[in-house]
């Protein structure tokens, strides 16, 4: 088990399969939770996690950056993210705005928000998730949230090589197939040829416990199949 007691850690999604199956993984590992999402699910999120902060926030608004600066954490989780499959010569500008404010705005104010005091006292991590489909450049009817989720490694990884020699790190983690939610299985899709959220918990966990002179920065997550 990954010991992260001495850490606070901010959870984006809260509330979500997936962040829901990282915020039990940090608890676990001793960590103090900041749990930002919306409405009901954030709610149930902290009625379950207990928490230092609860920040009900749309992290599509720029206007959510000031509210997050006023927490200071050691590392940022952040799970928010959407798909919607269109055909490429149907997609629409609406089509465009909701796969790049879902998918890559939502990071980025997260990261203004969580950046400022992982800057100053010279550690921290951020943490996003990508997609297989993103690591793969490819995948049929899923241009815009390929392009999105591509934009969201290349952030990533570019503010790890620019912000490591101030002593903030970056991690992609990329589930090479669908991960096993509830609104997964209700679309169709197979248990056992999804990704158990939990061992994309467990990864995280494992980029947070890496030391300098080991850490990783790049993580792709398999299915049992």
């Amino acid at each position: 088990m990954a010991n992260l007691g001495s850490s606070t850690i901010m959870l984006t999604g809260a509330g979500g399969a997936l962040a829901t199956a990282v915020a039990q993984e940090l608890e676990d590992a001793g960590a103090q939770l900041v749990l930002v999402g919306r409405g009901e699910s954030l709610a149930k999120a902290a009625d379950r996690f207990p928490a230092t902060e609860v920040l009900d926030l749309d992290l599509t608004d720029p206007a959510s950056v000031d509210a997050l600066r006023k927490v200071k954490v050691d590392a940022l989780v952040h799970t928010v993210g959407a798909y919607a499959p269109q055909d490429v010569q149907k997609a629409t500008e609406e089509d465009l705005r909701l796969m790049f404010d879902t998918n890559m705005s939502t990071l980025f104010h997260a990261v203004q928000g969580a950046l400022p005091h992982m800057l100053r006292q010279k550690d921290g991590m951020i943490i996003g998730f990508s997609s297989g489909s993103a690591a793969r450049l490819s995948g049929p009817k899923s241009a815009l949230y390929t392009a999105s989720k591509a934009a969201v490694a290349a952030y990533i990884l570019s503010l790890h090589d620019e912000l490591k020699a101030r002593g903030v790190r970056g991690c992609v983690l990329y589930p090479m197939g669908a991960v096993d939610t509830p609104r997964n299985r209700e679309a169709g899709l197979s248990w056992d040829a999804m990704i158990d959220p939990r061992g994309l918990a467990k990864s995280v966990a494992h980029a947070l416990t890496r030391p300098d002179r080991a850490h990783v920065t790049e993580l792709k997550v398999y299915p049992d199949v």
